[in-house]
């Protein structure tokens, strides 16, 4: 129960902050925000109805093929939930907040990008969906294998020519911005800042790179026997996950115990595990 009102918080909050950053950034400098929101901010421009309004008649449709197909209730009730907030706030603050803050659209993209990509964020945080190009990505991912990624950048490649027609070019370059900083900050809010690293080893001593990350950095070692294909030699390979912080004293330990080992260092997306986040269901 706890749970579900702290995801219900966060949609809120986000959905909140998605209205204000389309009340005060996007519309006001006529700058497409993407997807099925920015659609209803040009047929507004054209109509002059509410965009709130728009953005809700707009859905509709997508709401009975996610009830059809994505799950029934359980899709739709923390989705239908963010759709009406959603629509209901921008229209809300629409008519007690300012038309703008200010005329500069770069301020309009930074600013409308952060604040509205820090909302969707939260949103997905609590496990929710304010609809629109969501439902049909997961549409058409489950029909035709279509990835997430292609879906969003087609429709948004789509809204922001048409954007370019509607509102000019230049704003529409604008928008472009304010898409890929709304991005970033949403991935922020969502997941928080990646500090999670992942290393592998491939050296001809491997006990003793193991051996001093478990005393020096207490943090866990598995190791595997491998081939190096270009010689023909056995070598062992060794993958261990740290912090950010713990890659310098990782690499003085591995030049120490063996200059010769060949490392490679990445970005993990999650570690969950002991030292980490607890597993969860």
């Amino acid at each position: 129960m706890l749970s579900r009102l702290r995801d219900y918080f966060l949609i809120v909050v986000g959905v909140l902050l998605q209205s204000l950053s389309m009340v005060l950034f996007y519309i006001p400098g006529r700058l497409a925000s993407g997807g099925v929101s920015g659609v209803a901010q040009m047929m507004g421009n054209f109509t002059g109805w509410p965009v709130g309004t728009l953005y809700v008649v707009l859905n509709l449709p997508l709401l009975v093929l996610g009830w059809k197909f994505l799950g029934g209730r359980r899709f739709l009730a923390r989705t239908v939930f963010a759709v009406a907030a959603y629509s209901i706030g921008i229209d809300v603050l629409a008519l007690v907040l300012p038309r703008g803050i200010t005329s500069d659209p770069v301020l309009n993209a930074l600013y409308g990008g952060v604040i509205g990509g820090v909302g969707m964020g939260l949103v997905l945080r609590g496990q929710g969906t304010t609809g629109g190009m969501d439902i049909v990505a997961r549409l058409l991912r489950d029909w035709r294998g279509v990835p997430y990624s292609h879906t969003y950048i087609a429709t948004d490649v789509l809204v922001v020519m048409t954007a370019g027609l509607t509102f000019g070019w230049e704003l529409a370059l604008y928008a472009v911005v304010a898409l890929y900083v709304g991005g970033v900050s949403a991935e922020f809010a969502a997941e928080g800042i990646r500090t999670t690293r992942v290393a592998l080893i491939v050296s001809s001593k491997p006990q003793v790179v193991a051996e001093k990350v478990l005393r020096d950095l207490q943090r866990g070692v598995t190791m595997w026997p491998g081939v190096g294909m270009y010689s023909g030699q056995e070598r062992w390979v060794l993958f261990c996950t740290v912090t950010r912080a713990e890659v310098n004293p990782l690499k003085t330990i591995i030049h120490e115990a063996d200059p010769l080992a060949f490392v490679v260092i990445g970005e993990a997306y999650e570690a969950l595990g002991e030292g980490f986040k607890p597993l969860r269901s």
